[in-house]
Order: C-alpha cells, then sequence, then structure tokens
C-alpha cells in the first residue's frame, strides 16, 4: 500500500482529528507550565499569552474544524473530498505552523508567515472552491454564512499576529468560532433529537436567520460601538435562551453525550450575556471568564462528543457512547468548572485551577487518542471506501 492510499488520509476528519487529540493533549499542558513558570515562552513576535490564544484557535481548533468541514462539506454537495496527497499537505502544513509558532521567532520574517499561513490559507481556498463550485448541488443555502466566515478566520489571524490588533483579532476568532459552532449544533441536533428520543425540536428560519445573521454581525465587534456590541450581543443571547427552551432539554439531559451539546450551547449564551454586562458594568472576574466559557464549556466540552460520533459514524461503526467515552465527557464538565467556576470560589488556588483544567484536557485527549487514532488508522469496518 503506498502511504499516500493509507486509510488516514481517505477523508479529513481522519488526519486533523488525530491531530485534534495530539494538540487537546499537549497545549493545554504546555500553557499550564509556562503560566506556572516551569517552561520558558515560545520565542517570537508575540507574548505568552499571545501564543497560547493562538494555538487554542488555530492549531487545536482548526485541527478539529478543518476535519468537520472537509468531511461534512463534500456530504452536503455530495461529491468524493479531498483525500491523498491534499490531505498529507495539508497535515503536514498544519505541522510546520505549529514549528514556526514554537520555535519560529529568530526565522526571516517571509519564512515565519510562509509557516503561519500556509495551512489555514490553503484549506480555506479549498473548502471555499467545494461550496462555490458545487453550490447548485449543496443542501445548505445557508452556507452562504461560510462563504464570508472562512475566509474571515484569516483576517482574525492576520491581526492576532500583528501585536497591537491582537485584542481584536482575538474577539474576532472567538466570535467566528462562535458562530461555526451556532450553525453545527442547529444543524446536528435536530438530527440527534430525533434519533435518540424521537422528539422534533423548533425550526423557525426566521429566528435561525436572525441568531446566524446577529452571529455574524459580531464578528465586527472590534469595529463597533460599545454599547451597540452589548445590545446586539444582549439580543443573540436573548434568542438563542429562548429558542433553548423549545430545544427540549428536559429530554436532552437524559444523556450526556447529547446533554453535553446542550452545555455547549448554554456556554454560548452565558458567553454573551457576560460580554454584553462587560459593556455596561465594571465588574470583576478572576480569569478571562468570557473566553474560557466559550473554549471550555463550548469547545472543549462539545468537540470530544464530536469526536467520538464522526470517528465511529463515519467509520462504519454503530454510534453508541460506552462508559468510557460518557467518562471523558464528565471529565471535561470538571475542566469547565475548574476553569471558570473555582477561581471565583477559591481565587487563592488560582495556579492550581489552571492545572487541574490542563490535566483534564490530557486526560479526555490523552483517552481519545489511545481509542481513537487506531480506528483512525483502519479502513472502514464496513467494507465502503471512505
Amino acid at each position: 500500500m503506498r502511504f499516500s492510499t493509507h486509510p488516514l488520509w481517505l477523508v479529513g476528519f481522519r488526519p486533523f482529528f488525530t491531530l485534534a487529540c495530539l494538540a487537546g493533549m499537549t497545549l493545554p499542558v504546555v500553557w499550564a507550565l509556562i503560566f506556572g513558570g516551569q517552561l520558558p515562552a515560545p520565542a517570537g513576535p508575540f507574548n505568552a499569552i499571545q501564543w497560547h490564544a493562538h494555538e487554542m484557535f488555530f492549531g487545536f481548533g482548526w485541527a478539529v474544524l478543518g476535519g468537520f468541514l472537509l468531511t461534512s462539506t463534500k456530504n452536503w454537495v455530495n461529491i468524493r473530498g479531498y483525500h491523498g496527497p491534499a490531505l498529507m499537505l495539508l497535515a503536514g502544513a498544519w505541522v510546520i505552523e505549529r514549528i514556526g509558532m514554537g520555535f519560529g521567532g529568530g526565522w526571516p520574517r517571509p519564512l515565519f508567515l510562509l509557516s503561519n499561513y500556509l495551512f489555514l490559507g490553503s484549506l480555506v481556498a479549498m473548502l471555499m472552491w467545494t461550496l462555490i463550485r458545487y453550490r447548485n448541488q449543496d443542501s445548505y443555502r445557508d452556507n452562504a454564512f461560510f462563504l464570508v466566515l472562512l475566509p474571515a478566520f484569516i483576517v482574525a489571524k492576520t491581526l492576532m499576529l500583528t501585536g497591537e490588533e491582537f485584542a481584536a483579532g482575538y474577539g474576532m476568532a472567538v466570535a467566528l468560532f462562535r458562530l461555526a459552532f451556532l450553525v453545527m449544533l442547529e444543524r446536528t441536533l435536530t438530527g440527534f433529537m430525533k434519533a435518540a428520543f424521537a422528539a422534533q425540536i423548533l425550526r423557525h428560519p426566521q429566528l435561525d436567520m436572525a441568531i446566524k445573521a446577529l452571529g455574524l454581525l459580531l464578528v465586527i465587534e472590534f469595529a463597533l460601538p460599545g454599547p451597540l456590541t452589548a445590545a446586539l450581543s444582549l439580543i443573540l443571547a436573548v434568542l438563542l435562551a429562548i429558542r433553548f427552551f423549545y430545544w427540549k432539554p428536559q429530554l436532552a439531559f437524559r444523556r450526556i453525550d447529547i446533554g453535553i451539546m446542550y452545555v455547549g450551547y448554554l456556554c454560548i449564551v452565558g458567553q454573551l450575556l457576560i460580554e454584553a454586562l462587560g459593556h455596561v458594568v465594571n465588574f470583576v472576574w478572576v480569569g478571562s471568564v468570557s473566553v474560557h466559557l466559550f473554549t471550555f464549556g463550548t469547545m472543549g466540552a462539545v468537540i470530544p462528543a464530536m469526536i467520538i460520533r464522526i470517528s465511529k459514524g463515519h467509520t462504519g461503526r454503530k454510534v453508541v457512547f460506552d462508559g468510557l467515552d460518557r467518562a471523558v465527557l464528565y471529565v471535561m464538565l470538571l475542566a469547565l468548572i475548574a476553569r471558570v467556576l473555582l477561581p471565583q470560589l477559591v481565587p487563592g488556588a488560582y495556579l492550581g485551577w489552571i492545572h487541574l483544567a490542563a490535566t483534564c484536557w490530557l486526560a479526555t485527549f490523552g483517552i481519545l487518542a489511545v481509542r481513537y487514532i487506531p480506528m483512525l488508522m483502519q479502513p472502514r469496518i464496513d467494507g465502503r471506501e471512505h
């Protein structure tokens, strides 16, 4: 078997969920050790906090989002999708970016920028090409949002790498990932609730579109007046909360594999409320509560469930969460509590809470790596090619 035809390179989720597991294991632990002074910060044109934020969004986050979109876009437009050498090049570019961000501070500026944009620029171009070329056979009309969202990630990355504009890029990255999760949750929870409970949840086209439009508008919140940003965040939070109660949470929370998706949804609501409040009240939190409510509560909670579900379903296995699968989801809920809630209650142990949260990530993604990377390396068990 040629390496390019190995099962790992059959579909986008295979290499990138593998990389996401490795990144989820290591990046939070490395950051905790840097924060605690046990490791030096990477040398480069950015400080340690900027490195951490960039790597969690564009290293870990885009490994997950890239794998998900490479897989889902081909299904949306009903084509074979990128595989083989194309995925090998993308995975290699992702690794090169991690090397550049960790050790490329002294590289010539053009080489550093090439290492930093090769992965995201190539992947965005490939996804855009798929959505534009096959738009007439696209199953989702609202994929037009991705035609704006995807290139906007490059803008956010550029701002984050430009020291004086880091805050704008950081806020933009949060808003872009938030919008991506809103679209994903809207599409997937409809099917999950129907399959698990034979339940129909509210899908009101005008409400759904208003939520996505507000989410998109908040991508440029750095350019908007504070009071307007507060109002938009509050309106979006209220609309999401209204829809939440029509999505039958009393059923969803009976099963952790679906209930954790609802936790992620609620954390978006909470993050928006904190953002709105922050524009009108000078409330002091311990740590960056707003962003970590999203990164731990939405990304951290939902992504392991997504990896388990897609890895099983798209390798021909029955999508059933066993005891260890459910356990890792509870560990990530502990990480959320450790990173967001406990510092407010016991601020003197802040460094300890960071280490506990990082250890939860190490345990969760370590278990996922041991269990699912071998699965991603093997052919489908049902005999289908991909």
